[in-house]
């Protein structure tokens, strides 16, 4: 593809093949993603109709044969350059000079047409590919970059062999040849494509360091032997070692030995992570220390780190909606120069004076060659790219260019509590033991009776009595009591552990501890009174503790002017505990999961641009309802479907990240826009030659192809910026 015009030719291409229900096209990257069911071979077959070529990217070792099919075009482009530079610097210089006979003269005849047929050869060489690409164009009814660059240059060549082998149909002051500017032009477009496509390069580095992150090949051990083979060769369910420096080649559990991972390329997390027998690694993570024995469970296609390029990969070929509407105008933005170009030369030919057919080819020719919509169309693109594949390197993967779009235009962001501002794991906090009872006694009863119970904070208990390694005793006629707690038997005598209810039921006082409890419930703490032989034995209270930088987040929501407000499911006392301690704007309490979804509808329903935050599992409904729905990851768990926005991280700064990604890429390509409006705003113009009649000069050809040519690279140059961007953390 040359320019964004092809953009639109390919996707219509793409659309009409039978089963295909969407396609995007990436100008920046030169891919496009297809959805639907169809047959891959009549995709390919059609988009060659329309004039292109394709081949189906199927695996990571495609992604190194088209990046070596790029560097292999690249030097192409550049060899292409350097002949058309030998061929038209030295006719530039004589022509400037005077070196050369005049053209119509004995002399100047041959001399001219030794520069033709070079120049020619140089066409066919160094500018062949402008050429075929626009017929196929032609072919195909579609106009676009090529079709300009080689009607520019064809038209000086032309005009030229006209001049030098029929001087006399032409005045004396048009009987002039531009073999020099279609050679330095195509030279000039040549270079510029080079390093724009250099430039490029550079900003799809995300994608090609997290390509360069699985290993070729991995040690498994086969009938006790230990062997070295291509990953490809992995099967399910095989063992693996992985040794101290060596990169994971497939996602597994660990079966043996224990290590640090670091994770860091996947989930922005700086600390290795600890992992040991039972613990899930993922491919592509760099094990630090130790070495351990893991069995794959998923490989191939079907690995974190596979999901997570090719989540990257479809959000780059994504179109936001500032794109679409840069497609539609760069879909007809050719045939309008056509036009422009056909009315100059019709004007400068009936009103130019006596140099009026030179004046109508340099006119014409600069047009044609100034126009092309490059810059307009890498302009959203490529900015994307970089944006997303930045959010990558830091552990946020959005989805689509939409959600990058919205993502900066939040002005309310809702919070799950559980998971999302808390750990999402309960802990015991406080043992409170009456006079007469123990602290480790009273532990150890509490893990006794949860020992069989499905309560959800039954695992925090039993997890704070094996870290005092307390054993759970054995107790009888266990009854568990919807709503209240348990009821059991321990050495013969009745063991109650639940809440007031139940200890009202049981006719056991707690008014000696209520003081207490209620300042546990203050902090947001859920207490649990615990009886035995019915006398009050103690308190035993649990807590999802608040993540450590939950607060600091949200004080940067708040910076950026967004209102933070907080839904749980957990009672009124509990929710104002924990949003007094991250200082959200407000909160509401005992919300249903399909209740959220509601939530998310009524802020929306007010005029809000809405972010929910949640696990992507109960949050579903909200997460799909709002206008930018952030899934919290763990880090193995990519395919949130539900999610715009999928967090690899526990951390609430995600959020915060995300959306000063998306502001920063929005600037970017806000910037890029303006840029190329700017440059074919007054480039056309000037081209066509409005300043002559005021200061009695034209664009020359050759400046308008270096200008077309430095417009790309300056869009994919301010693209790169964002390559830099970095967070910014300190709270004030």
């Amino acid at each position: 593809m040359s320019c964004a015009g092809c953009v639109a030719a390919v996707e219509t291409a793409l659309q009409s093949v039978p089963g295909v229900a969407a396609a995007a096209v990436n100008f920046a990257e030169h891919t496009a993603v297809v959805k639907g069911v169809y047959d891959v071979a009549t995709v390919i077959s059609t988009v060659k109709k329309a004039g292109y070529d394709a081949a189906e990217l199927k695996s990571l070792a495609d992604e190194s044969e088209k990046e070596a099919a790029e560097m292999a075009y690249y030097r192409a482009l550049l060899r292409k350059a350097t002949v058309a530079a030998v061929v038209g610097v030295p006719l530039f210089i004589g022509g400037m000079t005077g070196l050369f006979p005049v053209i119509n003269s004995q002399a100047g005849f041959w001399v001219w047409l030794v520069a033709g047929l070079a120049t020619l050869a140089v066409m066919a060489y160094s500018g062949g590919h402008f050429f075929t690409g626009a017929w196929k164009s032609f072919q195909a009814h579609n106009a676009n970059m090529d079709t300009l660059i080689a009607l520019g240059t064809g038209t000086a060549w032309c005009y030229s062999m006209i001049v030098t082998l029929f001087p006399q149909v032409m005045p004396a002051l048009a009987q002039h040849a531009y073999f020099e500017a279609a050679v330095i032009i195509i030279a000039l477009i040549n270079f510029g494509a080079a390093l724009e496509m250099r430039a490029r390069g550079k900003t799809s580095e995300a994608i090609k360091r997290l390509i360069g992150l699985q290993p070729k090949t991995a040690r498994v051990v086969r009938d006790g032997q230990e062997q070295d083979i291509p990953i490809e060769d992995i099967g399910l369910d095989e063992t693996l070692r992985v040794r101290p420096g060596e990169r994971i080649a497939v996602d597994g559990v660990i079966i043996e030995g224990h290590s640090n991972i670091d994770e860091s390329m996947l989930t922005g997390e700086p600390l290795p992570v600890a992992k040991t027998v039972a613990d899930e690694v993922v491919a592509g993570t760099m094990n630090t220390q130790g070495t351990f024995l893991f069995q794959a469970k998923r490989i191939g296609a079907d690995t974190v780190l596979a999901q997570i390029i090719d989540m990257v990969r479809q959000a780059q070929s994504s179109k936001p909606a500032i794109g679409r509407l840069v497609d539609k105008v760069a879909a007809v933005f050719v045939p309008a120069v056509l036009i422009v170009a056909v009315v100059t030369f019709l004007i400068w030919f009936n009103f130019g004076g006596v140099s009026h057919p030179g004046f109508a080819v340099v006119t014409t020719m600069t047009v044609l060659i100034i126009a092309c919509p490059c810059a307009l169309g890498l302009a959203t693109p490529i900015s994307l790219m970089v944006g997303v594949g930045k959010a990558a390197e830091m552990g946020i993967l959005i989805r689509n260019g939409e959600a990058l779009q919205q993502a900066g235009r939040l002005t309310t962001v809702l919070l799950d509590k559980t998971g999302t501002i808390t750990e999402g794991r309960p802990q015991v906090t406080d043992v409170l033991p009456m006079d007469g009872f123990d602290r480790q006694q009273l532990l150890q009863w509490a893990a006794s009776v949860e020992a069989g119970s499905e309560h959800p904070l039954a695992s925090a208990i039993l997890a704070a009595a094996k870290a005092a390694q307390l054993e759970a005793l054995k107790v009888d006629h266990f009854t568990a009591v919807a709503g209240h707690g348990i009821r059991a038997e321990l050495m013969g005598k009745a063991l109650v552990f639940g809440n007031a209810a139940l200890m009202r039921e049981q006719k056991i006082p707690v008014e000696a501890m209520s003081e207490q409890v209620a300042e546990l419930a203050r902090q947001g703490r859920t207490p649990m009174y615990l009886a035995y032989d019915t006398r009050l034995a103690g308190v035993v209270a649990v807590a999802d503790p608040i993540k450590a930088d939950s607060k600091t987040a949200i004080q940067r929501l708040q910076r950026q002017g967004i209102k933070v407000v907080m839904l749980t499911g957990d009672n009124r006392v509990t929710a104002q505990a924990v949003a007094e301690q991250v200082g959200v704007d407000a909160f509401f309490a005992e919300v249903l999961p399909q209740d959220k979804d509601k939530k998310v509808a009524d802020f929306q329903a007010a005029k809000a641009i809405v972010a929910m935050v949640g696990d992507g599992i109960n949050d579903a409904p909200a997460l799909a309802r709002a206008d930018v729905g952030f899934a919290i990851g763990t880090g193995t768990d990519v395919a949130i479907e539900s999610a715009d926005i999928t967090l690899m991280r526990g951390s609430l700064h995600g959020v915060v990240d995300a959306i000063a990604i998306s502001r920063a890429t929005l600037r970017n390509i806000k910037q890029n826009l303006l840029g190329a409006f700017i440059y074919n705003s007054l480039g056309i113009p000037i081209a066509a030659g409005v300043l002559y009649p005021i200061m009695g000069v034209l664009l020359n050809p050759m400046l308008a192809g270096a200008a077309m040519a430095m417009s790309s690279l300056t869009v994919v140059s301010n693209a790169n910026r964002l390559r830099l961007f970095k967070a910014e953390r300190e709270i004030s």
